[in-house]
């Protein structure tokens, strides 16, 4: 038979109501020589707190919302680890939903975050261009119940959080990768309906176009590993990149479509860099291990996701928005030949 709080009261020699505040959590805590005795019997039985009744007692439920597209995508797990690490220390639990980038479920898993009543809901990753305003209205009554919203990567207008300057970055990395001699440039862009896909794609082309240079094809597609694989198997069957021309880089808008680009590369009998250079954004984990290692703009995504943690905690205005830069990380696979 489990043990019940009136079996810890009971052997503790107090009420019900303080064996309560003391194992609970509540403010009010009677003295520490009453509170020690409680806790004692407590261990002596073996009961473990009801998490309900110390979300009653507290007036928070101690538990935060993490929503990301796609946790097996190193870009998530990275910021979910360090959102994690935000968190330690201080007794608060995090839940963990992971959509597929389709916003019904996104949608879904904020209504059950909802219904738990988490303290905060974190949501990681690029927004669409339109077709939030469900998913807004949502969220603003989980504010109007004393719920807090933060956004990490992308921002929505009713909540702060931590925002990318991805189209900087982006120009950064066509800067570098001109300096290093590259002319020839091709893009496989993502989905462009995607803030994130499009803002990084206009960053590195309007710098190409500004210095002279416009892309020789520009792709779009899936913003996946498969994504860029399919891609570049499409474009390579083309030959739209006239490989004869001389080699092309080509900047795909984040790491895992970089990966899955350099798959079909390879499939095909060319070599990376040799024939076609590659460059990514992102600098998810491994990345630099690589043979050939990938050129990148490396973002620092555990601490993204560490600075989500800690803003969750913080008291203060939930419209606060911190901007975080990334910079490129010049590898093999964009060497000039």
């Amino acid at each position: 038979m489990a043990v019940r709080l009136a079996d810890v009261a009971k052997e503790a020699g107090v009420s019900q109501a303080t064996a309560s505040r003391v194992l609970n959590g509540s403010k009010r805590k009677p003295s520490e020589e009453i509170a020690d005795r409680v806790r004692s019997a407590a261990e002596r039985l073996g009961y473990f707190p009801n998490a309900q009744a110390q979300a009653l007692a507290r007036s928070t439920a101690g538990l935060v919302g993490l929503i990301v597209h796609d946790i097996a995508d190193p870009y998530f797990s990275s910021i979910a680890r360090g959102v994690q690490h935000g968190l330690d220390g201080t007794g608060v639990q995090l839940l963990l939903s992971s959509t597929g980038r389709d916003p019904d479920v996104e949608l879904g898993a904020v209504r059950s975050f909802l219904s738990h009543r988490t303290d905060a809901i974190l949501l990681a990753g690029s927004r669409g261009m339109s077709g939030d305003d469900e998913l807004a209205a949502a969220l603003t009554r989980y504010q109007e119940n004393g719920g807090k919203v933060v956004m990490i990567g992308q921002p929505l207008a009713l909540a702060g959080g931590i925002q990318l300057d991805n189209q900087g970055a982006a120009a950064e990395l066509a800067q570098e990768l001109l300096k290093l001699g590259h002319r020839r440039f091709a893009v496989l862009s993502g989905d462009q309906s995607l803030a994130t896909a499009r803002d990084r794609v206009s960053g590195f082309v309007e710098k190409l176009e500004s210095s002279g240079i416009a892309p020789v094809v520009v792709r779009e597609g899936a913003f996946t590993r498969d994504g860029g694989y399919l891609e570049m198997a499409d474009l390579l069957r083309s030959n739209d990149l006239d490989l004869e021309s001389g080699q092309v880089c080509v900047f795909c808008a984040n790491d895992v479509m970089a990966l899955g680009a350099m798959t079909a590369i390879r499939e095909s009998g060319l070599r990376v860099p040799e024939d076609v250079a590659v460059a990514g954004f992102d600098d998810i984990p491994t990345l630099g291990d690589l043979v050939p290692s990938v050129t990148t703009v490396r973002l620092p995504l555990e601490e993204i996701g560490r600075m989500a943690g800690e803003f969750v905690l913080a008291d203060g205005d939930d419209q606060r928005r911190f901007v975080v830069s990334g910079h490129p990380v010049l590898r093999e696979s964009t060497r000039k030949v």
